[in-house]
Parts: structure tokens; sequence; C-alpha cells
């Protein structure tokens, strides 16, 4: 499990994180709600180190990170390859085939044979509904398409946790659909994920857990129907926001 104990993040004198106490369970989606510029995506990048807060103690199972004291190329390392990133912009090598995005990784950080690599690929392809994409490059590929295979280039790195900003944010709606579905299944697997999105209907229907935060501070951590069915008025208020209604 992930944990963050008293985690403060500051942009010169701006402070997006404030002392953030929180877990993320194995085997869960959490998804991380709040408004434009409340520090989720920053606490969420602060998970894989893109972003390193000033101080705070994270823990993933038998490894500490204390945020006061330098951090080792090692430790960065090791944490890197038990929490994958998926982005909003895919980030796939433009000069490589769907395949051969997928099994960069596994072959040359894991090592794992290249055979075997190719197998397993091409099972995650299927799994994301694109088998017929591997000889494909990026530009061939649909924004919905894409994130797909970036999320099939996560799970072929077998971590522990995947980390997920924004993943539908660039896209329309229909291949959006496609990637939530993805999503859905890949939770209902128990696959360990932290999510940032602003779809509430997705959030509702996929999380094990809400965090949410506005002004750098944890407003509410806790079950999903909690969040949805608060009393408290910000939370009514932001969820009335975000959801249309007539």
């Amino acid at each position: 499990m992930i944990s963050l104990d008293k985690l403060s993040k500051r942009f010169g004198d701006n402070v997006v994180l404030k002392d953030i106490t929180t877990n993320f369970p194995e085997k869960e989606t959490t998804v991380i709600l709040g408004p434009s510029g409340s520090g989720k995506s920053t606490l969420l990048r602060s998970l894989n180190l893109l972003e390193k807060p000033e101080s705070g103690i994270y823990k993933l199972d038998d490894l500490t990170i204390d945020f006061s004291k330098p951090i080792s190329s090692k430790t960065t390392l090791d944490l890197r390859q038990r929490t994958e990133m998926v982005f909003q912009g895919f980030n796939l090598f433009p000069h490589l085939t769907v395949l051969k995005n997928i099994i960069e990784g596994p072959v040359h950080v894991l090592k794992t044979p290249k055979d075997q690599a190719i197998q397993e690929a091409k099972q995650l392809l299927a799994s994301v509904g694109l088998a017929e994409k591997e000889d494909a490059y990026p530009a061939q590929l649909s924004g919905g398409q894409a994130q797909r295979v970036a999320i099939a280039r996560s799970l072929a790195m077998h971590p522990e946790y995947i980390l997920l900003d924004e993943p539908t944010s660039a896209l329309d709606p229909e291949l959006e659909l496609e990637v939530l579905k993805v999503l859905l299944k890949i939770h209902n697997e128990n696959q360990s994920m932290v999510i940032v999105t602003h779809n509430m209907a997705f959030a509702k229907q996929v999380a094990n857990k809400i965090l949410f935060i506005e002004h750098g501070d944890a407003r509410y951590d806790g079950p999903t129907d909690g969040f949805f069915n608060s009393d408290d008025a910000r939370i009514k208020s932001f969820i009335a926001s975000m959801t249309f209604s007539i």
C-alpha cells in the first residue's frame, strides 16, 4: 500500500500541497478530485517522483522516502519501476510501432526475453481491443487508440500501481468512452490505480475511494458513496458544478 504522511509541496511562494496525509489501498482504485489548480496532479506526479515535495514521508510497502532528505537515483528507479504513469498526451515513441512501444520497457528495463515480451504485448493489445494495431505507428491511431496503447504499455511493466493523470481529457466523448471501458475492466481485475479525472460519472462507478483536494488541502478522504452523498456544502457545490442537469 502507498501511504503519505504530511506531504507538502510549494512552487515559490505558492503552497500547492499542505501536509497531505492519506493512503492509496492496493488492489483498489482511488480517484483524486478537485477544482483546477487544486494540487491534485501535483500530488499524483509526486507518487512517481516527477514532482518532489519539500517534506513528508512516502511509503510503498518496504520502500520509504523522506522528502526532506536527498533521494538517490536507485530509490527513484525502484519507485518508478513499481509505479507507472499514464499521461494526457499518451507519450508514445512516434518512430516505433505499437508493438515495439509496448515491449520497449520490458525488454530494456525489466530484461524480459524479447519473445516473451512480444507474446505478452500481443495479449495486452487484445485485452484493450487493439490486436489488429500492433504494426501501426502512433500517428496512425486515434486519440482513444493511442491512450489504450499507453495503458497497455504501462501494464506490460507489471507495476504495483498505475497512476493516470486526466487520461481522457484530450479526447472527444466517443473516444473517451473507449478508454473508460478499458480502465473499468482493469479496475475489475483488481489492478491498483490512482486516477485524476473530472469525469464524475466515471469516478462514481470506478472509485473505491475518493480524495478531494482544494487549495492543497484534503477536504475529503474516504469511501465513494460518502463523497457523492456528502452534506458538506462545498462538496455538494463541486459535484453540482461538474454534473450536467436541467
